[in-house]
């Protein structure tokens, strides 16, 4: 008998989707002004390698490890009507944050040239001391930044998603401040360039630094009142630490997997000559919208109801329902995107990107590295649910082995690609490993819980594929015709013409998803 298909979490994940597009939108602001102010060239390849290192520390404990491994426990405890041990657990595991970010922090900040050396050895020059002096900066804001991922696991279990997901606008605000008032206060015509580059640079990461401390700030009152205060508390004896930790670790060295494999991609960046690695920075700007409004949303709301639905009276039967819709939103909106980016990237790259010191060139550069990201968009977008379909089973070792395979994979992919494609080759060999990582991570879940993806999935998906490749036709055609009247008017005409040929064709086909998208709207 087919389980019905779960209801609920339409709302949260649309609340999750929503502060997610405010960042993002927030996030491009931010991306333009640094294209307008610092371009393409040395000083964006140096910002975007003080970026990587630093942000170790908030990729490997952020909200994607610590929610799988705190909001499984965290909301046990909330259900059982445990509140004072949810409390002390969630202080506890503040107090263990707080101090493995410092100590990370200081160590980064002491090894700054060291790090530079290894991961930006491409860099040379003016470019290598200044990657140095922002990774100095930028390590205690990553510390930092982990805060707010303890406040999204607080505030998701208690079914607060808008805010923790829309607080990094403040953050990305508080860079195009700092960015904005650099250029028109803090340098003059007269500048030796690399002066005006340098200065410009600094200041944004000042500005970011102040953003982090504004993004914690925001969250705290509503962790505040679900909490009935801020528990601070450095100990390992509160119920549920031990199997926050022992839970935590293998998620750390998964993630740790993806920011080496990351870390690798910005090092070979650097070795693919000037803008090599801050091409691959604007990229992935694009490339992480679709992954985190249509993949992330759906993940983020569905690891909470995962984690109940493993200890159901039919678990299997309930992961593989839930699982299975999750999968096929996913699809209905990556696989467009995932043909927009590969038909249409340098149409979309011109005008969002296209300014001040970042030229035509620079587009044509950076629109070859979104479409060969764009081949890896779906495999991106989906692993993270099945992800927490481990979590949700409390096994965390399998998604790390996995993800250690596709990095071997596509790090040596990466390599051969880049010495033929460049940077597009970086991205491809990136796009091919993680498609072979989300195939992996459906093998083996299928192994557990029996085969998710049905007939109805898999039609779904045929629908989705087949009108994204005619709604892909339809853009690039009208591209073309838009072209005369300038790179906006053209990418604008080309998404609208793609964007209706999609959502039409999929209602004509009735696609599940297509029509409750359509009742919605309407």
């Amino acid at each position: 008998m087919t389980a019905p298909e779960p209801t609920g979490g339409g709302r949260q994940a649309a609340h999750v989707a929503a502060g997610i597009m405010l960042t993002r939108v927030l996030g491009y602001v931010r991306q333009r002004a640094i294209a307008y102010y610092i371009g393409n060239g040395w000083a964006a390849d140096a910002l975007t390698v003080a970026q990587r290192v630093s942000n170790f520390i908030r990729n490997l404990l952020s909200e994607g490890t610590l929610s799988a491994s705190f909001i499984p426990v965290y909301a046990a405890l909330n259900a059982r009507g445990d509140k004072s041990a949810a409390r002390a657990l969630a202080g506890a595991i503040l107090g263990l944050l707080l101090l493995v970010t410092g100590v990370c922090a200081l160590i980064g900040i002491a090894f700054a040239p060291a790090l530079t050396a290894v991961f930006g050895a491409g860099l040379a020059g003016d470019a290598r001391a200044l990657a140095v002096s922002l990774m100095r900066l930028l390590f205690p804001m990553s510390g930092l930044l982990v805060i707010s991922a303890w406040c999204l696991g607080v505030l998701n279990t208690h079914g607060r998603f808008f805010l923790p997901y829309a607080a990094p606008a403040v953050w990305n605000i508080a860079g195009i401040a700092a960015l904005v008032a650099a250029g028109t206060w803090a340098v003059s015509p007269g500048m030796p360039t690399a002066a005006v580059l340098t200065r410009l640079s600094l200041a944004l990461a000042w500005g970011t630094v102040v953003g982090s401390v504004l993004q914690v700030g925001v969250q705290l009152p509503a962790c505040w009142g679900v909490l009935q205060g801020i528990p601070v508390r450095w100990t390992s004896a509160a119920e549920g630490v031990r199997d926050v930790v022992v839970a935590w670790l293998p998620v750390v060295l998964g993630a740790g997997v993806a920011q080496i494999s990351g870390a690798i991609d910005t090092l070979l960046g650097t070795l693919a000559g000037e803008g090599g690695a801050s091409s691959l920075q604007y990229a992935q700007l694009l490339q992480v919208l679709p992954i985190s409004l249509f993949g992330t949303s759906v993940a983020a709301v569905s690891l909470p109801d995962l984690s109940r639905d493993a200890q159901g009276s039919t678990p299997n039967e309930q992961l593989r329902a839930r699982i299975a819709v999750g999968f096929r939103r996913i699809v209905f909106f990556i696989l467009p995107s995932s043909l927009a980016f590969v038909t249409l990237a340098p149409v979309i790259v011109r005008p969002l990107f296209q300014t001040g010191r970042f030229g035509a060139a620079d587009t044509d550069l950076v629109g070859g590295v979104v479409a060969a990201y764009g081949v890896g968009l779906l495999g991106q977008a989906c692993v993270k649910l099945f992800q927490s379909g481990f979590y949700a089973m409390r096994d965390t070792k399998t998604p790390v082995k996995i993800a250690s395979v596709s990095l071997v994979l596509s790090t040596a992919l990466a390599y051969l690609l880049m010495r033929r494609f460049g940077p597009a080759g970086i991205a491809l060999g990136s796009s091919l490993g993680a498609t072979v990582n989300v195939v992996f991570h459906l093998r083996d879940l299928d192994a557990r819980v029996g085969a998710i993806l049905g007939g109805t999935e898999w039609r779904a998906f045929a629908v989705s594929l087949f009108v994204s490749g005619a709604a892909a036709a339809a853009g690039l055609g009208a591209a073309r015709l838009g072209a005369a009247a300038g790179a906006l008017a053209a990418a604008l005409l080309a998404l609208i013409i793609f964007g209706t040929v999609y959502l039409g064709g999929t209602i004509a086909l009735r696609h599940p998803d297509a029509r409750r998208l359509w009742t919605f709207l309407v």
